[in-house]
């Protein structure tokens, strides 16, 4: 199942926004690379989020039938997430607090994530939205092979 996060690998360029108000303003760079032996895909994330510097470091892997996602932050903050792939290139992380779906356009030179959190009743409410495009020559999983 790891083997569908290969869409992700590359830099990208991201910027999106919150939804509510005041909107918050999020541009940067993600960039996704697998670990020789291709078990761990991990993703360096470097934003400004409303003028503030935020990085983080994720690493995605198999665990049983399962692929985790465990996050750490330049706030000090630790997280820990489902990952599901679709062959579609939907790819949706899931945490206790928030959720994400990213879509891969067929060609892969962008994406596309909506993020959601939790609100003090439980209920998923629509948080942000982000767009990326590649910073890199590399356009989609088939390109990348010789």
């Amino acid at each position: 199942m790891i083997e569908k996060l290969d869409a992700l690998t590359g830099a990208w360029r991201s910027e999106g926004e919150t939804v509510d108000d005041p909107v918050v303003r999020i541009e940067g760079s993600d960039v996704y690379e697998w670990l020789p032996g291709r078990y761990f895909l991990v993703h360096h994330v470097d934003v400004t989020i409303d003028g503030r510097r935020y990085q983080a470091l994720e690493v995605f892997g198999a665990e049983g039938d399962a692929v985790v996602a465990r996050a750490y932050d330049s706030d000090g903050e630790t997280g820990t997430m489902t990952v599901r792939a679709d062959e579609a290139g939907v790819v949706t992380l899931t945490g206790p607090a928030s959720r994400a779906r990213l879509i891969v356009a067929g060609d892969g030179a962008s994406m596309a994530a909506r993020w959601d959190r939790r609100d003090d009743a439980g209920e998923w409410r629509h948080w942000m939205d982000m767009r990326f495009t590649r910073a890199d020559e590399r356009r989609s999983p088939a390109a990348a092979t010789p």
